[in-house]
């Protein structure tokens, strides 16, 4: 790839800046054992990436996203018939509520720190999922960004090159001129297809069935946590 100087670095949001897992598992009924209830949010979240991707597969138009998680957590509870009791139609409300209000990993403040203030970069968070949800999220967690791109915005979903070249059209940049940020590598595999530079975030709750070995070798740097984010996007 010919060496171009970085402008924008891309955030995708829930998993790689936001920390889902606690607030779905205190959301979730108390009743189930704090691990059922880990094992519960990981799975459902699984199931939401496996909806979402047959979505796209099929060539389904964007979907609000509370709506997909209520068609996503129904048909998980048909599977679970044991415990669906637990679960009345308030804390469904409260499950797909408990996406609404997230709390950033402690790393990402400081990073997008010294991107922003340090390094001159602009950020913005590009990710599947809603403009209310991401207003909600930004304000929870509170985190600043220059702009938030929502599939919703965009008309399609990530990994489709069409949602990354919308993106790279009204921020007028070339796609070398960007980085893509994600613990997620189907994000990261949709922003190398168009030629953005791609920095993988592990986290333990997201790509729980991915092969990370080989993450490491597709992607252009493989972190374990954003403190060094700024010294790795400026080595590109």
């Amino acid at each position: 790839m010919e060496k171009t100087s970085i402008k924008a670095v891309l955030f995708d949001f829930i998993g790689t800046c936001l920390d889902w897992h606690s607030s779905i598992v205190e959301a979730l009924p108390h009743e189930l054992s704090e691990q059922a209830r880990s094992r519960f949010a990981l799975d459902w979240r699984q199931a939401y990436f496996d909806y979402n991707a047959r979505r796209v597969s099929e060539g389904r138009p964007v979907e609000d996203f509370d709506d997909t998680q209520r068609t996503v957590l129904d048909l998980f509870l048909d599977q679970q018939p044991e415990i669906q009791h637990h679960f009345s139609p308030d804390i469904k409300e409260s499950l797909v509520a408990a996406w609404h209000h997230q709390h950033a990993w402690p790393d990402v403040a400081p990073a997008l720190h010294k991107l922003r203030h340090h390094r001159k970069l602009q950020i913005y968070v590009h990710a599947n999922g809603s403009t209310r949800l991401q207003l909600d999220l930004a304000k929870s967690a509170g985190l600043q960004y220059d702009m938030l791109f929502s599939s919703e915005l965009l008309g399609c979903y990530k990994p489709a090159p069409e949602n990354y070249r919308k993106v790279l059209k009204l921020l007028q940049l070339k796609a070398a001129e960007c980085v893509m940020v994600a613990a997620h590598d189907y994000d990261l595999q949709g922003a190398k297809e168009v030629g953005m530079r791609t920095v993988y975030v592990y986290r333990w709750t997201d790509d729980i069935l991915e092969d990370q070995e080989a993450i490491k070798r597709a992607r252009d740097a493989y972190l374990l946590d954003m403190s060094s984010l700024d010294s790795v996007i400026a080595s590109l």
